[in-house]
């Protein structure tokens, strides 16, 4: 491996931590951002020369802080305001030079910052898809379904609330953490879930969120073991477990029934179906630990053929009760489908689209297609599948659908072959 692939590794595997301990140390989302970059810069010109330190991380760290103050001082000759800013990072003592724990909790400090309640609910979600998990303005755009611009500025906001009301960068007191910690869970599930099925691009997923979702996770259930923090985990580890399975050789789409399930880590499902044992033996649990109970369903099942459809079912009749959205209705539809039989999830399903909840989803038109193509109703189906392929931006879901329609003999404008 060259000194650059080196370089774009460690930018991969360790930038969103050092760039969270940068915002801890410099007090300033914008100068961390700005530091982050010239200490890369920095190490592109000097490892292939000195050699990459002993410990990358701490060495981006101390680097990026002494560039900042540089930054900073520079500014201050013609900025007078800048100078408290100035004796404050002169004055900081210097990060140290192997990773302590607090350094190793600045990730979490960082979504709790993000996540304040003082923030808009989109700010925060923008925030620290932004900062802590490092996606584009433009990926968290297409995520939300705004312009970029729409999104950049829920982000500038968001970091001059911060800014101005003086948030503290640091984990809430214990006694504010169960009021904070909802928004925090239902963030990192984004995070995990962007990982999990990536909202556009080339690939499926991108096991770098993933991992990083899984690894906030683990955090939170060690600071505050709530319910439905350890069934957050267990759902997330339980759907990590068949990533392997989820994709082909060739980079296509593998449908849950059709995964090799000798590819699914059974350490990763054991670990999670315990931690869903844990999470329902208190009466406190809510939706992310019924959806783990689901997913655990699908796991212990040896085929597809075995799988336990009516517990499967009554599972989302409770969680529908305790979270009565238009995603869950319809994934409770498509299991009803797999219970009852096509016709009755299909009539759920349509009734669905006709609310108007979900007619931009696409998901909800490739399950109406499904359920018509199992009926027989396959101009109905091509119908459905062209649907669902106007409003995906994922390449692997868009060439199964193409799939899909070529099966039935029509072309992606649902024109017979």
């Amino acid at each position: 491996m060259s000194v650059r692939e080196r370089i774009d590794a460690v930018y991969r595997s360790d930038s969103r931590r050092v760039l969270a301990t940068l915002i801890r140390l410099l007090g300033d989302f914008d100068l961390a951002e700005e530091a982050l970059q010239e200490a890369f810069a920095t190490a592109l010109e000097r490892w292939p020369e000195e050699g990459e330190p002993g410990n990358p991380r701490a060495w981006l760290v101390s680097t990026g802080r002494f560039k900042a103050i540089d930054r900073v001082r520079r500014r201050a000759k013609f900025d007078s305001t800048l100078a408290p800013m100035l004796r404050r990072l002169a004055d900081e003592t210097a990060p140290p030079a192997e990773p302590d724990e607090g350094v190793q909790d600045d990730p979490l400090r960082l979504i709790f910052t993000c996540c304040h309640p003082a923030l808009h609910p989109d700010g925060q979600i923008a925030l620290t898809l932004r900062e802590v998990c490092g996606l584009t303005t433009e990926e968290i755009a297409r995520a939300f379904l705004v312009p970029p611009p729409t999104l950049a500025q829920r982000i500038v906001r968001a970091k001059a609330k911060i800014r101005d009301a003086r948030i503290p960068y640091q984990v809430p007191s214990r006694a504010e953490l169960p009021e904070r910690l909802g928004a925090v869970l239902h963030v990192v599930y984004l995070v995990f879930n962007e990982g999990y099925s990536a909202t556009t691009g080339a690939s499926l997923t991108r096991s770098d969120l993933s991992a990083e979702a899984i690894t906030l996770g683990r955090l939170l259930v060690e600071l505050l073991p709530e319910p439905e923090a350890v069934g957050l985990l267990a759902l997330m580890l339980l759907h990590d477990a068949r990533r392997a399975a989820r994709v082909s050789a060739e980079g296509e789409l593998v449908l849950l029934h059709a995964q090799d399930r000798s590819r699914w880590d059974r350490a990763q499902i054991a670990e999670g179906c315990r931690l869903v044992e844990q999470a329902l033996t208190s009466r406190r649990f809510g939706p992310y630990a019924l959806q783990a109970a689901i997913a655990a369903v699908h796991a212990e099942a040896p085929t597809a053929a075995e799988t336990d459809w009516p517990q499967i079912v009554a599972l989302y009749d409770v969680l529908l009760r305790a979270d009565p959205s238009p995603i869950v209705a319809l994934n409770r539809a498509v299991a009803v489908a797999m219970r009852d039989g096509p016709a009755a999830g299909l009539a759920l399903i349509d009734s669905l689209l006709t609310a108007g909840t979900l007619s931009e989803y696409h998901l909800a038109h490739s399950a109406r297609a499904d359920l018509l193509r199992r009926l027989g109703r396959a101009a109905e189906a091509a119908g459905a599948y062209a649907a669902a392929l106007r409003l995906t931006r994922q390449e692997p879901e868009r060439r199964f659908l193409e799939r899909r329609l070529a099966e039935l003999g029509y072309r992606a404008a649902t024109e017979p072959a």
